[in-house]
């Protein structure tokens, strides 16, 4: 009886070969894979090892290897089938029907399938041939050096229009089966069938066992139609059930350590596949489609957090929020996925070529969480400057957890994006009335707020009455002005915090915010995007404190750079006070615990020499 790869996948992923294994092979735990004593041989050191995200296991000691069908054949001498039926059975599958025409099906798939092997070495000696000169020079320009090119497969698809058909037909090919498996087109009128790939750079695609099923090209011509083509949907081609470069990744995956969290990243491209399995990187690509459900299990399969790599511009992003559509209904515990957006509008080519593969790998392990990054998208989707787009947002939040059919994953993403909404956008009460005005201050994000009965409480609300702390806001003034000067502090939490002016922190958040979600925030913009919002008075406040302090770093006269570093030298000093006013806040409680009398003096002097320092600016060299 045969099975058909799909059954064979559907089984797999029903079943944990750690669940199957453990049955009679003692397991522990250990990172991310589970080990054991050899049921294969007799052994005191467990050198077994079952890795449920390859769904393989390692037995070092007799050398065997494979997949659960494969354990049982090992380990119960059963044949494919009779380890095909029991798996089934504890998968909860029923076995296909018998089918009279299998074999035939079968026949006809593998003749198709060993004309592209033909077809595949034929691309490969036309590379290396005169008339694949400019291909080999294109290659070569992009990095690419000849000693890979074997590797994945590549060929060249010279510009005649009969070149392969005619190799193909003198081996014994018909030409009907070349167009059935999407070598030669066939014109609508009846004409002759012709090459389907010419003057293209070519590129096998290779389905999960190792067979080619059908080939991408990459046209030499920058006047082509298309810059790229793919073979067409044959019996051998199904491309939303297939990844470029997929078995090369999971020998990647294999060969990584134990104890390693490598990644599996999908990517945009031919090149972009090459130069991260070049670089060590396990990577696929989707074959010129939207990332399908099918091909989102194949992932899974092999990784329970694949990293989704696209470009950063609009385009690239649009394909993100669309594999994230996709996904949301399919995610459960142990199957989600991160993403990565290579800096400078590069993609990973461009980054192995100019950078090399340490910066490659560097970039790619940079991720976003699934939760965040649907955050992100929501929260950009539209201003949020009235309250109906808020409570926009707020709806938005919760009709996308909604999607997710895990009911449990479910309730934890709204839990996660209503909490990362609070953080983000704090409840605003209404402005107050009458009498109430005298008694409560301006908040930072334009609303208003009951002064807290704490020091910290009263402090902020004598400085909301009294006017914006001057340094504080003479720092912020600058970031305004300057937005790359805040690059070197925005982990940090006293810059989060408004420069220790509590009234400022809403707005230095934001700030933070904008700087670390683009990559070009200028002056311009940062002011555009906020007066959309709920600072324009505060800005205000900012200019006349700022006016106030006499900072150095706002004289007309003083360079970029120099303002630059008089400003860091600034932040310095106002984030060593905060922490020197916090110790010695602490200390002053308990002398005896907390400080020695010596040291609480010395913190005390440098507390106060810094305080001098803030308020004369101008004496400052």
């Amino acid at each position: 009886m045969r099975f058909d790869e799909a059954f064979i996948d559907e089984i797999k992923s029903r079943l944990r070969p750690s669940d199957v294994i453990g049955r009679t092979v003692k397991l522990q735990k250990r990172g991310r894979e589970f080990v054991g004593l050899s049921p294969f041989t007799k052994e005191k050191t467990p050198s077994f090892y079952v890795n449920d995200d390859k769904g393989q296991f390692f037995d070092f000691s007799s050398g065997k290897t494979g997949d659960l069908i494969a354990f049982l054949q090992e380990s119960e001498r059963l044949s494919f089938v009779e380890a095909v039926e029991r798996l089934a059975a504890e998968a909860g599958l029923s076995l296909p029907a018998p089918d009279p025409r299998a074999a035939e099906t079968e026949k006809k798939r593998q003749g198709l399938s060993d004309w592209m092997d033909l077809a595949a070495q034929w691309f490969s000696r036309m590379l290396a041939a005169p008339q694949g000169a400019a291909a080999r020079a294109y290659l070569e320009r992009r990095g690419l050096p000849a000693a890979d090119w074997a590797r994945f497969g590549l060929g060249y698809a010279p510009g005649g229009r009969t070149g392969l058909k005619d190799y193909l037909v003198a081996k014994g090919a018909r030409p009907a089966e070349l167009v059935e498996a999407g070598l030669l087109i066939a014109p609508e009128d009846g004409g002759t069938p012709y090459d389907r790939f010419r003057d293209r750079i070519m590129f096998p695609i290779v389905e999960g066992r190792g067979r080619i099923v059908s080939f991408g090209g990459r046209a030499m011509d920058p006047e082509a139609r298309a810059k790229y083509l793919n073979g067409p949907e044959t019996e051998l081609f199904h491309k939303g059930r297939t990844l470029y470069g997929l078995p090369e990744a999971r020998r990647l995956l294999a060969a990584a350590p134990p104890d390693a969290a490598a990644p599996l990243v999908v990517v945009e491209g031919y090149m972009d596949v090459i130069a991260c399995q070049r670089a060590g990187i396990a990577a696929v690509a989707p074959l010129g489609t939207a990332l399908t459900e099918e091909q989102m299990e194949l992932l899974w399969r092999r990784h329970p957090e694949p990293t989704l790599c696209f470009d950063g511009d609009r385009a690239g992003r649009q394909a993100a929020f669309r594999a994230m559509d996709r996904a949301l209904p399919l995610l459960t515990p142990g199957r989600s996925f991160r993403f990565s957006v290579v800096e400078g509008g590069k993609d990973p080519d461009d980054v192995l070529r100019e950078q090399g593969a340490a910066a490659l790998r560097s970039q790619l392990v940079r991720t976003t969480g699934f939760s965040e990054m649907l955050f992100r998208r929501e929260l950009e989707a539209e201003p949020l400057d009235t309250p109906e787009r808020r409570a926009g947002l707020k709806a938005r939040l919760r009709a996308a957890a909604s999607r997710i059919a895990d009911r449990d994953l479910q309730s934890a993403y709204r839990d996660d994006l209503l909490a990362r909404f609070e953080a983000a956008l704090p409840s605003r009460p209404p402005a107050p009335q009458g009498g109430d005005f005298r008694r409560r201050g301006r908040a930072a994000g334009g609303g208003w707020i009951d002064p807290a009965p704490t020091p910290l409480g009263r402090s902020a609300a004598r400085r909301l009455a009294e006017g914006l702390d001057l340094a504080a806001s003479a720092l912020m003034k600058h970031a305004l002005a300057d937005p790359a000067c805040l690059d070197d502090c925005l982990e940090s939490p006293f810059a989060a915090a408004g420069f220790g002016e509590p009234a400022l922190a809403g707005l230095a958040k934001e700030i933070i915010r904008l700087r670390l979600e683009s990559e070009h925030l200028d002056t311009r913009e940062l002011a555009r995007h906020l007066a959309s919002g709920d600072f324009v008075t505060l800005l205000t406040d900012i200019d006349r404190a700022a006016a106030k302090s006499g900072a150095p770093f706002l004289k007309p006269d003083v360079s970029l750079e120099g303002a630059r570093s008089q400003w860091s030298q600034a932040f310095v000093r106002l984030s060593r006070l905060a922490a020197l006013d916090e110790a010695l806040s602490t200390a002053k409680g308990d002398l005896g615990v907390a400080l020695s009398v010596d040291a609480f003096s010395r913190l005390k002097t440098e507390r106060d020499l810094l305080r001098r320092q803030i308020r004369n600016w101008q004496d400052e060299p």
